[in-house]
This record gives C-alpha cells, structure tokens and sequence, in this order.
C-alpha cells in the first residue's frame, strides 16, 4: 500500500515536472509563427504598393497635364503656338527685326529677279523702250509675293493667339464628327493668356506694320504705272501735233504720203 502510494506520488511529481517544463516553450512556439507571419505580409504588402505610387508621380510628370486637360496634345494651344513659332515661314515674324526685314526683301528680290523679270521682257508686246515700265512690273510682282507670305502668317499667328486668349478651347477627339469644347480652369486660363499678351500681340502687330508698308508699296507702283502710261500718251499726242513724221509702231496715212508722195496722187489732202 506505501508502495503504491509512493509510485503515484513520484508519477505525479514527474507530470508536474514535464508540464513545467513544457509551459515555457509554449509562448516561444506561438510567438515564432506570428513573428514569421506578420514579417512577410508587412513587408510584401510595402513592396507591391511602393512601385504603385512611384509609376503614379511618372505617369503625372511624364504626361505634363496635371489639370486632367481632355483636349489632345497637338490641339492645345500652347503647343500650338510652339510648333508655328518654329516653323516656316511662321517663325519669321517671332525673330529679330533686321532678320525678319532681311528675309523679306530677300524673299521679294528673288521673285522679282527670278519670276517676275523674265515674264515682263519677254512674255509682253510692246517697244523695247520701256524697259521703266518692265521693270516696275517685275518689282511690283515681287511685292505682291512678299504680301502673300505676310497674309499667310498673320492668319496663323491670329488663329493661335485666338485660341490662346479663348477662355474655352475647341477640339476633336477622333476626328471632325465629335467636336468638343473645353472650358479653361483659371491656371491655364491666366497661363495661356500671359503667354498671348506679350508672345502673340507683337508678332501680330509687326505684321499688320509690314502688310500697310507692302499696301503702300503696292499702291504707289500702280501710280507710277499709270502716270508712265499717261506721260507717254501725251507725248504721242504732242508729236501727233507737231506734225511728227514717223509714229513709232503706228500706221498713219499722212507718214506714208511723206515717205512715197507718188503713191497717193491724185489723192486729195496732197501737200
């Protein structure tokens, strides 16, 4: 009977021992699994949502329309207006004046020289001596190619800074069936309108200068034309007058009875 009290007594004391012993290891058990657990959901989770954020600041760098503007990048105006300031001939009313003077009477020298010329001495009738009026004519052609490049750039330069000025901005998404109209948030507004005041205004105010110096220009040359053709009129009426023999390129009756009398008499009016 003490025996088997005794063995109980040491089962006890040995269960006892045993779950002491296992009663430290169980918070370390529990503890490395949630230490693995939440270690790789943390740090999984930051890396998949850091290149998210990353391509979201590219993508509003790179498409440089923080406004959400929904008109195409070739439609808005700003760079509308940078595409016509550099190109041709556009771009020669935005340079420097000596420039933009020297292109013109260059462009207006070679038409009158090359063009112009050619076609007034040998594609008119009419005396080799007036070689004022041909040339008159070839340099007023010349004038009339230099008006037509300055029209064409005005046109362009009022489109852009219309639509710079514009507190709205029309546009096609797809094509010429779906036009639409955007309406300018204040920043854009304020940016484009800047930019039209003191980018676009003196281009076209340069430009409305050149078109009336070409107008007077013009203006002026017909005049010398037609007082040219007024002086010569009146010379062959004075010659006509005074009794003049020989009419350069007209028949007359009263030259042909001086150079053969013979031929008219019996002719009355016969001197």
């Amino acid at each position: 009977m003490i025996a088997w009290c005794c063995q109980n007594q040491l089962e006890s004391e040995a269960e006892a021992e045993a779950e002491a012993e296992r009663a430290p290891l169980q918070p370390t058990m529990a503890t490395i699994p949630i230490r693995i657990s939440v270690t790789p959901t943390f740090t999984s989770s930051f890396t998949t949502k850091l290149p998210s954020k990353r391509n979201h600041h590219f993508s509003c760098f790179t498409s440089r329309n923080p406004t959400q503007c929904p008109v195409p990048r070739e439609q808005q105006p700003v760079n509308e207006y940078q595409s016509l300031s550099t190109s041709f001939p556009f771009s020669w009313a935005a340079g420097d004046v000596v420039e933009y003077t020297s292109r013109l009477a260059v462009t207006g020298l070679s038409f009158a020289v090359f063009v112009g010329l050619p076609v007034a001495l040998f594609g008119s009738v009419g005396s080799q001596s007036e070689l004022l009026k041909r040339v008159l004519c070839a340099a007023c052609s010349g004038v009339g190619a230099v008006t037509l490049a300055v029209v064409r750039m005005y046109l362009g330069w009022a489109y852009v800074g219309n639509r710079l000025l514009s507190a709205t901005v029309e546009y096609e998404e797809t094509g010429w069936y779906d036009g639409q109209v955007w309406v300018k948030t204040a920043e854009v507004l304020a940016r484009d309108r800047l930019l039209g005041s003191f980018s676009v205004k003196p281009v076209l105010r340069r430009l409305k200068v050149t078109l009336v110096g070409l107008a007077t220009c013009l203006l002026a040359s017909a005049l010398i034309l037609i007082n040219i053709d007024g002086y010569q009129n009146e010379l062959n009426l004075r010659s006509n007058e005074a009794g003049v023999r020989v009419i350069p390129g007209v028949y007359n009756d009263e030259s042909a009875r001086s150079f053969e009398p013979d031929a008219f008499c019996g002719e009355p009016n016969l001197q």
